[in-house]
């Protein structure tokens, strides 16, 4: 009996929040990394060269990262439903203020408001999830929710390009603005949906009976009292825990080399000679693998009860596929060598991401998940600027790649020994 109310209760919960968390994230990251395709035209408008693109793009992490873990903690008091939906309203009208910098400075200035306006929506989400869904479904959630990433990059490309080009000159506008405004307006909208259809928890879930919210209850009540390496973790425990810190430079190594490369992708293609709308599709093919990657090694992870060796074969993955394509230059192969490391890098967020919330709860969760994001996220700052001051220097990208490859192998060797120190008896030792 209880297998069918489980079956049931997944199936509710899959369908009522997993598409909608979805949506907002694509939202969210279009907004973040649509500035690689606007970069195609506005570097030259705006004089970016690439060491100033490199860090503004990378800029908007440092906003991000110093309002992370506020942002987190207020969503636990004041419930997730309102304050992701200021999230989403104060983002969206900075995401379209981006239309009108005028130059570098402006430049960087809107890139870290806005930031610091995303700040809290990711981890918010991932702290959200373990309050709906008990720890064995967590790695295969994760990463159905984190799909939004490689579909908005997948999506975005051609899209983005699309406006680019459609929209030139309307209005006295060029295709750059109009690529920031068109795609900032949908995360103003959202702010509305959030309110009406986001419950802050199961016990305000209209969709679920009674029945249902009390085996949902008791599930996520055995999780906590399984957690491993701190009974009742504060927030000040979580921070002085190693292993968060730990935990932040592994996510710091697969974001570095998330942004690292889907910031530089289009210029990378570009300059093997295509036009600017072959390189909206075939920027979009990496993400496609992405998908099948996140999918299966999220869903492998589950299925074996493993987190350590698929976050460590995720992170040789992105180690080979982009060390390979900086040797590889400016050749087909190379593109398929970054195929290969997207593989890597969207597959490690879902085996990942369960391994904090194993053996935190409570405030020491929501600060521990945003402190790990906040500095993994600093690798969204590292990976652009790496890449950018190199091309700079050398004029070509194969030095940034090196390094990012360079930075997920130590990544992996990291996760071979922090993860050893959880005690056992956690879900991911």
């Amino acid at each position: 009996m209880d297998q069918v109310v489980e079956k049931q209760i997944m199936r509710k919960l899959n369908l009522r929040l997993i598409p909608l968390l979805i949506f907002l994230y694509v939202i969210a990251y279009l907004n973040r990394v649509n500035v690689s395709f606007a970069a195609l035209t506005m570097n030259k408008d705006l004089g970016l060269d690439p060491y100033y693109y490199g860090l503004g793009a990378g800029i908007f992490f440092f906003g991000y990262c110093l309002f992370e873990i506020p942002s987190n903690l207020i969503l636990v008091h004041v419930g997730a439903r309102k304050w992701i939906a200021r999230i989403l309203f104060t983002w969206g009208i900075l995401a379209c203020a981006t239309a009108v910098v005028q130059g570098p400075k402006s430049f960087l200035t809107m890139r870290f408001l806005l930031g610091a306006a995303e700040a809290g929506y990711f981890p918010g989400v991932i702290l959200y999830l373990t309050y709906w869904f008990p720890a064995r479904y967590r790695a295969r959630i994760i990463s159905r929710f984190m799909l939004s990433i490689p579909i908005s990059l997948a999506v975005g490309a051609p899209v983005s390009v699309w406006i680019i080009q459609a929209f030139q000159g309307m209005f006295g506008l060029q295709g750059w603005q109009w690529l920031y405004i068109i795609q900032g307006i949908p995360a103003v909208l959202a702010t509305f949906i959030v309110l009406m259809f986001l419950p802050d928890n199961p016990t305000k879930a209209t969709f679920l009976n009674e029945a249902e919210k009390r085996w949902l209850e008791r599930e996520l009540v055995s999780d906590r009292e399984r957690i491993a390496v701190e009974p009742h973790p504060g927030i000040w425990r979580a921070f002085s825990n190693p292993v968060i810190w730990l935990f932040g430079f592994i996510y710091f190594a697969d974001t570095a080399a998330n942004l690292g490369l889907s910031m530089f992708l289009p210029q990378i293609i570009k300059q093997q000679g295509y036009t600017t709308m072959q390189v909206g599709f075939i920027s979009a093919i990496p993400y496609i693998f992405g998908i099948i990657g996140m999918l299966g090694i999220g869903y492998s992870s589950d299925r074996f009860k493993d987190r350590k060796w698929h976050v460590i074969g995720s992170l040789l993955l992105i180690t080979v596929g982009l060390g390979c394509a900086g040797l590889l230059g400016g050749t087909l192969m190379a593109i398929v060598m970054i195929c290969v490391g997207a593989i890597g890098i969207m597959g490690c967020k879902g085996p990942f991401w369960p391994i904090p919330s194993a053996y935190l709860s409570g405030a020491g969760a929501a600060a521990g998940i945003a402190l790990i994001n906040s500095l993994g996220n600093l690798g969204g700052f590292f990976g652009p600027y790496v890449v950018g001051l190199g091309k700079q220097a050398t004029g070509s990208f194969s030095g940034g790649l090196y390094a990012l490859a360079l930075l997920t192998f130590l990544g992996a060797i990291v996760t071979y020994f922090s993860i050893k120190v959880i005690k056992p008896g956690a879900a991911n030792k």
